[in-house]
């Protein structure tokens, strides 16, 4: 018996023994087999970001080894992580991608050409402002805290503690990062730094038991039920109340600080191309964001005649409706600004607009039909954009869902003034960011099987934001616009994103004044002034980002029409989607690839 239990016991240890080297050859080695390293490119990168972690989700509740820590976000590790991508794309191209299979090869593809768009880029790593109105650190990080950061048991209310402690550090190296860009005539636009420093004044002017971190914690142990007794939450609720007063209200202090000297420094509203770098920095943004060789000219040139096409429709439902004098945007504004398109600015108003909103989510999700065949199983809700991030946060976005179902997707609505987004508006931007928009393709990408982790979660912008804008064309063609004015609301949008490319390039190539910006739009799109203001800011911080909206969308038509042109009868709306959902986010020539093989293999069968 000794020598069965001895034989067992050196067969275990051998066990362990091999499968600790491959650990470590798989680790800090070539992987024998390109899967294994793609897990590994995933795997290292996403153990440096807790946050990353918390919130997809993607690791079992006894793993949780990250909770209680925030992101590193010093220069040091940005180093460490630009070699690391240099050193995966080294690596990757070493692979023999002829002998893949064709979803191998569609895999490496996609990852080379994420690595290196980001090595390339990587030249003008400090020419971005990590503090600005729209998503910088001194709001996303209160954001994930209150969002994001699960409390499902007691030892996930200390996390959160121990997160607020880290602030401090978290700030005093975003303040490094700032001290670094301002040394390279890295300075923010004069209106960013005064909208941050009015931001953050307003973050800490309030006692701690009112904050949005406490109130929030609360929330969260509200929902631990009979897991926490009453002394428990006392003494949590007292340490979140300390930790506001002793970490995290300093840490903004010294931002304040900082961006109250800032201040006479920043004179002027330009684009990038007043950086160092600038002009060669906007055009690596161009063909990131648009995933294409598109110039900035070319993208001018484009929205100018998207401008045009789009004008017209719009003019001939105005006439329609008695508004015949004017540009088409100061008629919009008239028909936006009447009683009945306007929910009121009050509590009941702003509640019957999520309302609405949710009753247009789920009337659409019930009724598709036909045109899909791969569907979510993750839901969707709709929530207000909070309250101390909604006087310089967009209209609206999407927060993807977490991978274990724990989380919804979220639309978030912005009702700093209800009245900014008329009624006839509400279908479109729901179809964008919800249904079939944002969570349809990002969901379905979360759930897809047999493929690499990384591509269930790669962005690449005119992907995603072109399929969203696609969806509110094809909510109209499916019927759900047919009256006039939801119509008016879809073409409203697509102008805005047809003028994006007019005023985004007229900004960081042609030099606009933000006020020239404002005119514009003002002039074409019909959006309130409050909306146009926001959006023109959120160009000047998100150089490209807005560009990638109409030309993927514009590319996703193109393809479509290419599909229904060489297959005639067989052309079936469901299957094309599948072709574009099921394979995850991908650059556009990427994606041309696939629907590609998809007419080849729909005419051969």
């Amino acid at each position: 018996m000794r020598i069965v239990f001895k034989t067992l016991g050196w067969l275990v240890l051998a066990a362990l023994l091999l499968l600790g080297a491959l650990f470590v050859h798989v680790w800090y080695f070539k992987p024998a087999k390109v899967d294994w390293f793609y897990g590994r490119v995933f795997a290292q990168f996403a153990l440096q970001s807790p946050q990353m972690l918390s919130s997809l989700r993607v690791l079992p509740p006894w793993a949780d080894f990250y909770s209680d820590e925030l992101d590193d976000v010093s220069a040091a590790r940005a180093d460490e992580l630009m070699a690391k991508l240099k050193g995966d794309l080294d690596t990757l191209r070493t692979y023999d991608r002829d002998a893949m299979d064709a979803q191998g090869r569609l895999s490496f593809d996609v990852l080379e050409y994420f690595l290196a768009d980001q090595v390339e880029g990587d030249r003008f790593r400090y020419l971005d402002y990590p503090v600005n109105q729209m998503f910088g650190a001194q709001s996303s990080l209160p954001d994930f805290m209150a969002q994001q950061h699960p409390v499902n048991a007691p030892a996930d209310a200390e996390a959160y503690i121990a997160r607020l402690r880290q602030f401090p550090r978290y700030f005093a190296q975003v303040l490094d990062g700032l001290r670094l860009r301002e040394g390279k005539g890295v300075v923010p636009p004069q209106f960013t730094v005064e909208k941050v420093l009015d931001q953050m004044k307003a973050f800490i002017a309030v006692e701690p038991k009112q904050h949005m971190l406490y109130t929030t914690f609360v929330t969260k142990l509200d929902g631990l039920g009979d897991k926490l007794d009453a002394d428990a939450r006392t003494k949590l609720l007292g340490e979140v109340e300390a930790s506001i007063s002793a970490d995290v209200y300093p840490a903004y202090r010294e931002l304040i600080a900082y961006f109250t000297a800032l201040a006479p420094k920043a004179q002027g509203n330009h684009g990038v191309w007043n950086l160092p770098d600038g002009e060669a920095y906007y055009a690596w943004c161009v063909r990131s964001h648009t995933t294409s060789d598109m110039t900035p000219d070319q993208v001018h040139e484009l929205g100018l005649a998207e401008v045009a096409r789009i004008g017209g429709e719009m003019d001939a439902i105005l006439r329609a409706q008695g508004l015949e004098e004017g540009p088409v945007g100061p008629r919009l504004q008239q028909l936006a600004r009447q009683p009945e398109q306007m929910f009121p600015n009050t509590p009941e108003g702003k509640a019957a607009m999520i309302a609405q909103y949710q009753a247009i989510i789920d009337d659409i999700d019930s009724k598709l039909g036909d045109a899909f065949r791969a569907r979510p199983k993750l839901g969707v809700e709709v929530k207000p954009v909070p309250e101390f991030s909604e006087k310089t946060a967009p209209g609206a976005y999407y927060q993807p869902g977490a991978f274990d179902g724990s989380r919804p997707g979220v639309f978030f609505a912005n009702l700093r003034d209800p009245g900014e987004t008329p009624k006839f508006a509400m279908r479109t931007l729901a179809y964008h960011e919800a249904i079939p928009g944002h969570h349809f393709q990002i969901a379905i990408a979360q759930e897809l099987t047999g493929v690499p982790f990384f591509r269930r979660i790669l962005p690449f912008t005119a992907y995603s934001e072109g399929w969203a804008l696609y969806t509110e064309r094809l909510a109209w063609e499916l019927g759900f616009q047919n009256d006039p004015l939801d119509n008016l609301g879809r073409l409203r949008d697509e102008m805005m994103r047809a003028v994006r490319l007019v005023v985004d390039s007229g900004i960081h190539h042609k030099r606009w004044t933000r006020e020239q910006a404002i005119a514009y739009m003002l002039e074409n799109t019909g959006m309130g002034e409050g909306d146009v203001t926001a959006e023109i800011e959120r160009y000047f911080v998100a150089p490209g980002q807005a560009l990638a909206y109409k030309a993927g969308m514009l590319r996703i038509l193109a393809m479509r029409d290419k599909a229904k042109a060489e297959l005639g009868d067989r052309f079936n709306l469901a299957d094309f989607h599948d072709a574009v959902l099921t394979s995850g986010s991908l650059p556009m020539a990427l994606l041309e690839r696939v629907v590609d093989d998809w007419i080849a293999a729909k005419k051969a069968g």
